[in-house]
């Protein structure tokens, strides 16, 4: 009987080590494709592909290299204009995701702050930061970035500060009530009782507890970001040409959907596959971070 019971505890760690390993493998499933596109779109200016700004006209509306009529020096065809949709496909990635991850970031950064302070201080502030979380989720996001950008005009800067209008909200929120839950435990407790300044107890000790909440929402967010930034393209509202990105080859396409599909389908096929994948990651994050939720 004392050898089962000694063995027991050994077993549960075994279990722990396998539900972990196959947590990580679920991470590692969705972010090596993940991965993978978003080195392909951010290396597109070193990789041997055709300028995507370059107008042929003699090959417009070129179809992909397996359909009647095209060849491999387009392998996903053209537009309307003769550039090739796979050089733009790359190079419009490029632009998605660093405009995704600015947005994100510029919305985390100050979510992420007012969340911990509206939870560790409570009373007035914790009454005036809620009202403008409160605010911003009442806010339609079209007619918010329909306002910024007709005010701004049309930029880079301009959207990225409409995206992180459109998420900090959600960091506030969420960060909050882990922070309101954190406070009351003994280590905080004894923290403040031994004198350890309040900007020292947020950064040293209630961010690194949020950090892994943070983590997976961030995840969650790049997602939304890219549907929030192909939307606003779309709409005319978003990148301004020269400039490539997948909501604007999606614009550019919608004239040419009987005639020319490809113009418009590898676009959105490409952000439907990254949207699909981050948000798989996301859900795999938090499955693998939080023990509660481990069910592999």
């Amino acid at each position: 009987m004392t050898a089962v019971k000694a063995a027991a505890p050994a077993r549960a760690r075994t279990r722990d080590k396998a539900v972990r390993a196959r947590g990580a493998g679920a991470v590692a499933a969705f972010a090596t494709p993940l991965a993978v596109i978003a080195v392909l779109c951010l290396a597109a200016p070193l990789l041997p592909v055709p300028d995507p700004s370059v107008q042929v006209l003699s090959d417009a509306l070129k179809p992909p290299a397996w359909l009647d009529g095209g060849d491999w020096s387009h392998p996903l065809g053209t537009d309307h204009l003769g550039r090739d949709v796979f050089a733009r496909i790359l190079y419009g990635g490029m632009l998605t995701f660093l405009i995704a991850i600015a947005g994100m970031l510029a919305g985390a950064i100050p979510g992420t702050l007012l969340g911990l302070i509206s939870g560790f201080y409570r009373g007035r502030a914790d009454t005036v930061i809620s009202r403008f979380v409160e605010a911003q989720l009442a806010l339609p996001f079209i007619l918010l970035a329909i306002a910024i950008i007709a005010g701004s005009g049309r930029s880079l800067p301009g959207l990225v500060l409409v995206l992180a209008l459109f998420g900090w909200a959600q960091y506030a929120r969420v960060v909050r009530a882990e922070t309101l839950s954190l406070r009351e435990r003994p280590f905080v407790l004894g923290l403040r009782c031994a004198g350890v300044p309040t900007p020292r107890i947020l950064l040293a000790h209630m961010l690194p507890n949020v950090a892994g909440t943070v983590l997976v929402l961030t995840t969650l967010q790049i997602g939304t970001v890219i549907l929030a930034e192909s939307a606003l393209s779309f709409l005319g509202l978003g990148v301004v040409s020269p400039q490539i990105s997948w909501g604007a080859m999606l614009a550019d396409g919608r004239a040419h959907l009987t005639t020319a599909w490809w113009v418009a389908a590898f676009p959105g096929l490409a952000i439907t596959v990254c949207v699909l994948l981050v948000n798989l990651l996301g859900d795999a994050l938090r499955s693998w971070l939080d023990p509660k939720k481990r069910r592999y």
